[in-house]
């Protein structure tokens, strides 16, 4: 339920609850809309705005994604749309020139064909919550001469200087997953159906590394929890020599398996899926080590009874192969140093919490200068900062980066001459990300020269994309003015130009303010007010809500308050709060919502909101509803079951509502185990609380969601219905918890959503 935001894309991991009310608005665009309306009771709404929303993709359509610096630092390469066509080309920016050029295009490769996703890739990509076409990314050899592109099942290599791709002619059947290249650029390695897979680019010819993988037991694939809760997306590994594979085995063996059914297509097989819950049997995971010429997999060895997950693999140049392994209660990780040759391990570090302990796949960084390796963990008042630690034993050497900078990721570590940079993300407040450079001090040179330089703009949320040895640099940033832009700069910061957007960019800059509000610590909220603004009325509010753990909602970023303007301009003021158990603030904060989901994370929404209308007394704190998507979604049902006298309707998007029904990962993480933890669940879950609903509850769910069963909503709308509590239930055949766009459905059913808060709240006062 881990939210992921990408430079210039606005996804929304949703539970990974993580689903604004722009990300409702994608989702609900995927209806199939009526044939015809019923007579307008009312004014009819100008919905112009969200058929260009859902033309542009939230106006993301046309914005650079994904920047990568090539090797050698003279070019920065990218993928882009169109601004209304959703489907990813690769481009070329020149550092010294500044001249950008398309090279390569999916349909250059498929001559006129349609692109076909397989199931496989269909699911990697909702793991990742990819929505376009094309090519979802791209991979440069270490040279940076050629182009390794995935499309419709095929792998193929462009080269650069000739502007001429080939195709790889992997034989067999199986879907293609995770292809990357060896470290000396001679060969490729890829998943075809479970197996691990190389191929010789000289030899034209693929062959298997790991064999006798199936559907139960599969290599190199990282099972449903490492995609959709640990961000690790990929299960094999290769070594610096380019000899050997590291690679996952995922023993599925006892897992529940679900069925995702399309109920609009009764003739077509539901499809399967492994989908561990609370308390029951999760994939038993190993990793080996095997010689890409063939031999036996060297196993390496850990205590998997004790820490069952496998939560991080790293295996790169400047250090040698680690892994971070977790207990399955998720309060003790630790990072061990790995002996390919004898599997052996010896841990380097260790983290500890009470509650819970975040996972970082930025660290390790190993480097030479340094002796040692940089690490995100936990100083002695329980706050992330960055570490340096020592090269064999992984003790402590000193702090790089304190807990008051509030660091959250490790981008680039680099060494130039005599000094070395750790660039990383840091969050002076929760609504900004700003991006650091810390240089260390050479103990030869400049004993004092520790220092930190501020890479980004102090406003805003920005990401970057480092070379090799710190230049160039490419920093994608986002203000609440301004929609995500890509600047390339030298390694000195000058800058060397802009990578060329062709988006359209949106028709108003959202009138939002973002003050922090109530007594004590306080919560961080937006205010968004209509375009026709009358101070001397009472507004209906609408909570536009998320409030659980891994991301922040109220952020400096425009693309974030578009949609919930609009809503606003129908006669409403739109309010966010972000709530005690989200990131940004200090750990007390952050893990004050374990084991405590049904009442902590509400309990702040209802401070906040009643900050908010003590401070502007614009707000009708008599009328306010509530809307959010997953997570979300269960905040806004739990709302108006809770707390009636706060929220007076509300629209519950992919609601959880019945914890036990969701993976293992994610709810054991902030719930604990059961049946230890059986009353926490209890007291959670939305279920027992059906009979005392008494506000109008609109309910939204995909059909074929596959991270937040429609067995969820099922389940409410049927104890609500023996209960004899009315509620609306909307079904959205074949969607998924992602959503496809279409502009007709979300002008229809963006209108009902407004038309269902103008009915249950009224008209400004």
């Amino acid at each position: 339920m881990c939210y992921r935001s990408r430079p210039g894309f606005a996804i929304l991991r949703a539970m990974k609850p993580s689903v604004t009310l722009a990300g409702i608005a994608l989702v609900l665009a995927a209806v199939v809309a009526p044939a015809a309306d019923p007579a307008p009771r009312g004014p009819v709404l100008d919905t112009s705005f969200l058929k260009q929303y859902a033309e542009t993709r939230g106006f993301t359509l046309g914005r650079p994604q994904k920047p990568k610096i090539a090797p050698d630092g003279k070019t920065v390469l990218f993928l882009r749309a169109e601004a209304k066509t959703p489907k990813l080309k690769l481009y070329e920016f020149d550092v010294g020139t500044g001249q950008t050029r398309e090279l390569l295009s999916p349909e250059s490769l498929l001559k006129g064909a349609d692109e076909n996703l397989t199931p496989e890739e269909k699911a990697r990509r909702e793991r990742q919550r990819v929505t376009v076409g094309g090519f979802a990314d791209f991979y440069l050899n270490p040279a940076g001469s050629h182009v390794l592109v995935k499309l419709s099942n095929t792998l193929y290599v462009l080269d650069r200087a000739a502007g001429k791709a080939r195709e790889l002619k992997a034989g067999g059947d199986g879907a293609i997953v995770d292809p990357k290249w060896s470290p000396d650029g001679k060969q490729i390695g890829y998943v075809r159906g479970f197996d691990v897979y190389v191929y010789d680019l000289a030899a034209d010819k693929e062959t298997a590394v790991t064999t006798g993988g199936t559907q139960v037991k599969t290599h190199g694939l990282a099972e449903f929890v490492a995609q959709e809760e640990m961000s690790r997306f990929s299960g094999f590994w290769w070594s610096p020599d380019s000899k050997s594979i590291a690679y996952e085995e995922a023993d599925h063996t006892g897992v529940e398996q679900w069925f995702v059914a399309d109920p609009l297509r009764p003739d077509v097989a539901p499809n399967p899926q492994y989908y561990p819950r609370p308390g029951k049997k999760n994939v038993a995971v190993k990793l080996g080590v095997k010689p890409v010429a063939g031999g036996d997999t060297v196993w390496v060895e850990w205590d998997t009874k004790e820490s069952e997950y496998l939560a991080a693999v790293r295996w790169e140049d400047f250090g040698p192969l680690t892994v971070q392994v977790q207990d399955r209660k998720q309060h003790h990780l630790v990072l061990l140093h790995v002996d390919p040759k004898t599997g052996k391990t010896r841990p380097l570090a260790e983290e500890k919490d009470p509650a819970w302990v975040n996972l970082s796949q930025d660290v390790p960084r190993f480097n030479g200068a340094l002796g040692g390796f940089v690490w995100l963990g936990a100083g002695p008042d329980g706050e992330p900062e960055v570490q340096l630690r020592d090269w064999e034993s992984g003790k402590p050497r000193d702090v790089l980066v304190p807990s008051d900078r509030k660091p959250q990721d490790v981008l680039a570590v680099y060494s130039s001459r005599f000094e070395t940079f750790i660039v990383y993300t840091g969050s002076p407040d929760p609504t900004r990300k700003l991006v650091y450079r810390h240089q260390m001090r050479s103990l030869n040179v400049n004993p004092d020269s520790d220092k930190d330089d501020l890479l980004s703009p102090d406003l805003g949320q920005h990401a970057a994309a480092f070379g090799k040895y710190g230049g160039p640099y490419a920093l994608t940033s986002t203000t609440l003015k301004a929609m995500p832009r890509t600047t390339v700069f030298t390694r000195e910061g000058v800058k060397a130009g802009e990578l060329p957007s062709v988006a359209a960019e949106p028709p108003f800059t959202p009138d939002v303010s973002l003050p922090k509000v109530g007594d004590g610590d306080g919560y961080f909220a937006a205010v968004v007010r209509p375009k026709n603004f009358d101070p001397k009325k009472k507004y209906p509010v609408i909570v536009d809500v998320y409030g659980g753990p891994k991301h922040l909602h109220v952020a400096q970023a425009m693309r974030n308050w578009l949609v919930p303007q609009w809503l606003a301009d129908q006669g409403f003021v739109v309010v966010a709060v972000d709530n005690r158990g989200t990131p940004g603030r200090t750990r007390e904060w952050e893990r004050a919502v374990y084991q405590k989901f049904g009442t902590v994370p509400l309990d702040g929404q209802v401070k906040g909101v009643k900050a908010l209308c003590d401070k502007f007394p614009e707000l009708d704190r008599d009328r306010v509803g509530i809307v959010g998507w997953s997570f979300g979604g269960y905040m806004a049902a739990n709302g108006v079951l809770r707390r009636p006298d706060v929220f007076k309707a509300a629209v519950a998007g992919a609601p959880v509502t019945d914890w036990e029904d969701y993976d293992t990962h994610y709810t054991e993480r902030y719930m604990g185990l059961l049946p230890e933890s059986k009353a926490a669940y209890d007291e959670a879950s939305l279920i027992p609380l059906a009979g005392k609903l008494e506000r109008p509850l609109m309910l939204v769910h995909g059909t074929a969601d596959d991270n937040v069963y429609y067995r969820h909503t099922l389940k409410l709308s049927d104890a609500l219905f023996r209960a004899g509590r009315d509620v609306e239930v909307l079904a959205l055949p074949g969607i998924t918890h992602m959503y496809s766009v279409d502009p007709v459905v979300m002008e229809r059913l963006w209108a009902k959503t407004a038309t269902f808060f103008k009915k249950n709240l009224g008209e400004p006062k």
